[in-house]
């Protein structure tokens, strides 16, 4: 959600964002200029995991209390998120090789063990879901907003752009058409971002490999069925994220301006196209300049930080977006994969990453690379099918015109991940476990959403409990399987 500010921060003027758009114009003419000279980090292979979650009591209701939580832990691998409900963890970077995916769920393990005992203490627990079912929108208010003022301070510039209140129109089986003052329902948004550390040659062919993707990764890992007590998208976590943070008022969005959530309009070539897009189509929201003048730190021979650059791409949310970073006095860039939900347990949030990274290897260095044999635009449709339908989804594939996604990854991408793990270099018995976890969610047909659905579905009609009831009584019990361990297509329903 963007870098920390202060309360000194609050106020900005035309003089503010005039200054910001010129700093930001020097940071963009650096990155290129760095591009140009091959100035960025290349030989390490890394990649991250972000994950958020939401924080429940006893009843499966969200519980209020991250600032209790986040004092107590007292990690910098764990920060805030938009609401209260909210805590995200980091896991440091790891060398994409050998048995990168079971060190990666030990981690998370460790995490998450650590986090639930000290919730515990606060009256809370921690769950791993796309959205949480319990939320209603009387929790949406301003009162709810993490205590940290770079939150409120994003609310607000947002509403100032947008000029109305936020409207969310959802259609599915029971459709959804509310309004908001404020963002944070897009705090009912938890999700995981997986990283990929990428030369600048690699970068257009690694992004452009993602964005061909991301329908069939969320056809298969949706987990967010549920919002504000109506069953509408298997992954509505999409929908909701886009039109809880437009800024566009209907005018504006009829007239073409590009939405803050945004799947792209392209295929790219270099990563510079996407910080250019970055400038020239979404106005400055927190519009601070930072001290450091990138040409002359450059021209210094000094690493530049970009610091407007990165602050401006991180209120740009992207499905996949460009990140910029400097670490141990390198600077190098990373592709952010940020389309799936969070959950439902750690085998499956690592064999999602295990078939992600395996197919922007292999997509990535193909010889036709898909990405001129499937249109942008079908690319993008494909993400708002599987999000609409789930793993039952019909996508369209260069080749197999439309096709269901399970068979698709059973029939052709399965075996084009794996080959990208060998190239990766992943240790084959790694290789085999988490994706033969893909391979036994996509032949059950069965994700995160079906469960959730189906033991809805079981509560209302065999226990005939009210549909609040039901949702109440399936979260404790969804969190109680995900701690468990095991992969979400074995999850008894009763």
């Amino acid at each position: 959600m963007g870098e920390r500010v202060t309360v000194a921060d609050l106020g900005f003027d035309g003089t503010d964002r005039a200054r910001f758009r010129s700093r930001l114009g020097s940071c963009q003419q650096v990155l290129e200029r760095m591009l140009a000279e091959d100035r960025f980090e290349k030989g390490r292979k890394l990649c991250g995991v972000e994950l958020e979650l939401v924080l429940i009591d006893g009843h499966g209701d969200p519980a209020m209390v991250n600032t209790a939580v986040l004092d107590q832990i007292a990690s910098p691998d764990f920060q805030t998120e938009l609401g209260l409900f909210n805590l995200e963890v980091n896991i440091a970077p790891h060398k994409l090789n050998a048995s990168v995916f079971s060190e990666l769920a030990e981690e998370l393990r460790t995490a998450l063990l650590y986090a639930d005992r000290v919730a515990a203490g606060c009256g809370a627990h921690v769950a791993m879901i796309g959205i949480l079912p319990t939320l209603d929108a009387a929790h949406m208010v301003r009162e709810n907003f993490s205590a940290d003022d770079r939150y409120v301070l994003l609310n607000d510039q947002l509403a100032s752009v947008r000029g109305e209140d936020f409207h969310l129109r959802i259609d599915g089986p029971e459709p959804l058409d509310i309004t908001f003052s404020n963002i944070l329902p897009e705090a009912a948004c938890t999700s995981v971002q997986f990283h990929l550390q990428v030369t600048p040659e690699g970068f257009a062919p690694a992004w452009n490999a993602a964005q061909a993707i991301a329908g069939v990764q969320v056809a298969l890992g949706a987990n967010s069925p549920f919002l504000f007590g109506r069953r509408l998208w298997h992954e509505t976590r999409i929908a909701l994220f886009e039109q809880a943070t437009d800024s566009r008022p209907l005018e504006l969005a009829a007239q073409g301006v590009r939405p803050r959530v945004w799947f792209g309009e392209r295929w790219i070539q270099d990563p510079a196209e996407l910080f250019r897009e970055n400038l020239r189509y979404f106005t400055a929201l927190l519009p601070r300049v930072d001290p450091e003048d990138p040409e002359q730190s450059l021209t210094a021979g000094r690493v530049p930080h970009l610091p407007e650059l990165r602050l401006h791409n991180g209120t740009v949310y992207r499905w996949n977006r460009p990140v910029y970073d400097v670490a141990r006095g390198k600077p190098h860039l990373r592709v952010e994969n940020r389309v799936l939900p969070a959950g439902p347990s750690v085998l499956d949030v690592l064999a999602n990453a295990a078939f992600y990274y395996g197919l922007v290897r292999a997509l990535s260095e193909a010889e036709q690379p898909v990405w001129r044999r499937l249109s942008f635009a079908a690319a993008r449709n494909n993400l708002h099918a599987a999000a609409r339908d789930g793993i039952g989804a019909r996508l369209h594939w260069p080749g197999r015109g439309q096709v269901q996604a399970a068979g698709l990854v059973l029939d052709e991408l399965l075996p084009l991940a794996a080959a990208g793990l060998d190239r990766w270099r992943i240790d084959p018995r790694e290789r085999d476990l988490y994706l033969g976890i893909i391979e036994a969610r996509a032949r059950t047909r069965r994700n995160g959403a079906i469960w959730q659905m189906e033991q809805v579905e079981h509560l209302e009609r065999k226990r005939g409990l009210s549909r609040a009831a039901a949702l109440a009584a399936m979260v404790p019990r969804y969190a109680e399987l995900a701690r468990a361990g095991d992969p979400v297509h074995t999850w008894p329903v009763g």
